[in-house]
């Protein structure tokens, strides 16, 4: 009996610890790294924002929140929607071996995504100079240190892209998201002990500083894992295939970027930069509840992709639907919890932002109403639909603005919080409903609970899949 039960009690540990290395070599524990590494570097984010609102001040750090806005658009979609396609592309090439179009594909994207860049940059530049009102302003020096980061900020989202496509998912997100903000903290208290002002040019400069030792650092890496990974062929190129993918996908990441930003942007046209920072505030607490999504994301996409190249619908719905099940749990448990520990997150960043408190709860709401709806914009953008993807985010990108404009000048920075949280919400509901004409996959979480009948696997009660 002793030797039979510590026989038994031997498979089991060894059948739990196989459990576990599968768990962890899959999705869902990908998904847990990623938001591991997010909710750490939120925390670090989370820091820094406190550190400089306090050194600055609500409107010093309004006039940074409004910079940092616009590096944040401009800089994802200056890639060219060439880093969610390495996504698409990189893994489809790898199966088929495809490894001259595949090392086409990183060369040519790095140099095409960081000499977009400059010439948005350059752009920027010269618009400031034609409009005048800036030259001279609070905002000069912040942007011309900005063109400076936005290459920098831009080659690091391309490697992000590329990083995930080799399911490198901590290689992908660790040095933009925690690295980045560690070494943009450090640089702050560093630069005002050498006796630098706590003013927006100089935590700008600070982030300049931070990014540029990040991306530095996660080239090394990548260049040397594809280097013993690849053969060394002569690179070929598909620019016409790339870009017709891309090119919706990069309007889709202008409009997601600017979808997220917009009521920031509008505000620091109608209300003083320490009204911005307020608004600022709540949006930086709030920014721990949309990682669950991320997370989420950053483990799955390319795999939606996988699958349907294999032509495996049932795995590919499978995935679709355990997705959209975690997503919404862990979305509306984090939210909770941030509300609950509201008080407490924006008291730290001074008393004078105790009034975020209203704007946060309303931005929570939304983006826990959103999950609902399950990853409907993944699967338009890595297995097709990118035009209608784009679409729909500019539709409800203009319904944000407009709802922000007509709201504000009643509500204030409230009126803001309430078009964002409202139109978060209807945009996730338009990419379900959209994911479900195009490829006949039904993503949200409610249809899916109310339409089993057994605790399996069923693919028909979710309608036809992709065939």
């Amino acid at each position: 009996m002793g030797i039979a039960a510590d026989g038994t009690e031997g498979r089991t540990l060894g059948a739990a610890l196989l459990r576990l290395r599968t768990f962890r070599a899959g999705a869902a524990g990908a998904a847990l790294d990623v938001f591991a590494i997010r909710i750490a570097a939120a925390a670090l984010a989370y820091g820094a924002q406190v550190l400089m609102a306090r050194l600055m001040g609500r409107t010093e750090y309004g006039i940074f929140a409004t910079i940092w806005v616009w590096i944040a658009i401009l800089g994802h979609s200056s890639t060219l929607g060439l880093a969610q396609g390495a996504c698409r592309f990189v893994p489809v090439d790898q199966a088929r071996g495809d490894v001259a179009h595949l090392r086409g594909f990183l060369v040519g994207g790095a140099f095409v995504t960081g000499a977009f860049a400059v010439l948005v940059a350059a752009a920027g530049l010269g618009f400031v100079r034609v409009q005048g009102d800036l030259v001279g302003g609070p905002y000069m020096g912040p942007l011309l240190l900005a063109a400076l980061v936005l290459p920098v900020f831009t080659l690091q989202d391309y490697l992000e892209g590329v990083a995930r496509s080799q399911n490198w998912v901590v290689l992908a997100v660790a040095p933009p998201y925690l690295l980045r903000q560690g070494l943009i903290m450090a640089a702050m208290l560093a630069a005002v002990a050498l006796g630098a002002p706590a003013e927006a040019w100089v935590a700008v400069a600070c982030t300049l500083a931070a990014t540029a030792l990040s991306l530095a650092i996660q080239a090394v890496i990548i260049v040397r894992r594809l280097r013993t990974m690849l053969p060394a062929v002569k690179p070929r190129y598909r620019w016409r295939r790339w870009l017709r993918a891309c090119l919706p996908i990069a309007a889709t990441e202008l409009a997601h970027s600017a979808f997220n930003m917009i009521d920031v942007v509008i505000l620091s046209f109608m209300m003083p930069p320490a009204a911005v920072g307020l608004y600022f505030v709540a949006t930086r607490v709030q920014q721990f509840v949309p990682f669950v999504q991320f997370a989420a994301s950053a483990a799955t996409a390319q795999r939606f992709t996988a699958l349907h190249a294999t032509g495996d619908a049932p795995n590919l719905a499978r995935l679709v639907r355990r997705q959209a099940r975690l997503t919404f749990a862990a979305t509306a448990a984090i939210g909770l919890a941030v509300v609950a520990a509201g008080p407490l997150l924006l008291g730290l960043f001074g008393p004078e932002f105790g009034g975020s408190l209203p704007l946060l709860a309303v931005l929570v709401c939304g983006t826990v109403a959103a999950s609902l709806f399950g990853p409907g914009e993944d699967l338009l953008t890595m297995i097709g639909g990118e035009g209608l993807c784009a679409a729909i985010t500019v539709a409800m990108l203009v319904l944000a603005a407009l709802l922000c404009i007509a709201l504000v000048p009643t509500m204030g920075v409230m009126g803001a919080a309430v078009a964002m949280a409202l139109s978060n919400v209807l945009r996730n509901a338009a990419m379900a409903a959209a994911a479900l004409a195009v490829h006949r996959i039904a993503t949200p979480v409610l249809p899916f609970r109310a339409s089993r009948t057994d605790a399996g696997d069923r693919d028909d009660v979710i309608g036809p899949t992709l065939r």
